[in-house]
């Protein structure tokens, strides 16, 4: 659905005098997802013909949700999961009152958990149609 490119965690990839380094942020320093992210990733350049590739972490500068796509917002709310909310840029922390809901449109919506199926999610529940969803959070 979503590549390590829309995410916005794939920072660089470099030919090095011994091979390729892809260097990538995870979404928060506890993600769950990295290690499967890299083997996945070392598994792709493998069947490619590269196995000099290696994959580093890097947190900082922590990775921000100002780093997805465009695309990639669009393919999390095609996906039924409200994609982050532009982040402010003058250091006032927003709070979100209403999401517009990804299944059906409407802002009637209300927040259920804080935390959702990943900790950089939260989850929500449009009162119009009934449906739960996910919402990422603007990190």
């Amino acid at each position: 659905m979503l590549t390590i490119e829309d995410l916005g965690i794939l920072r660089s990839v470099d030919e090095t005098d011994d091979g390729l380094l892809v260097t990538i942020t995870p979404t928060y320093s506890g993600c769950p997802a990295m290690e499967a992210i890299r083997a996945d990733l070392l598994a792709a350049f493998r069947d490619a013909g590269r196995d000099d590739v290696r994959v580093e972490f890097v947190l900082a500068p922590a990775w921000t949700t100002d780093w997805m796509s465009d695309e990639g917002k669009r393919k999390l709310e095609e996906f039924g999961i409200a994609p982050p909310q532009p982040r402010p840029r003058d250091g006032v922390v927003a709070l979100t009152l209403s999401l517009r809901c990804p299944q059906c449109g409407s802002p009637d919506t209300r927040e259920l958990s804080r935390f959702g199926s990943t900790a950089c999610k939260s989850l929500w529940v449009c009162n119009s149609c009934a449906e739960p969803f996910d919402h990422f959070k603007a990190i």
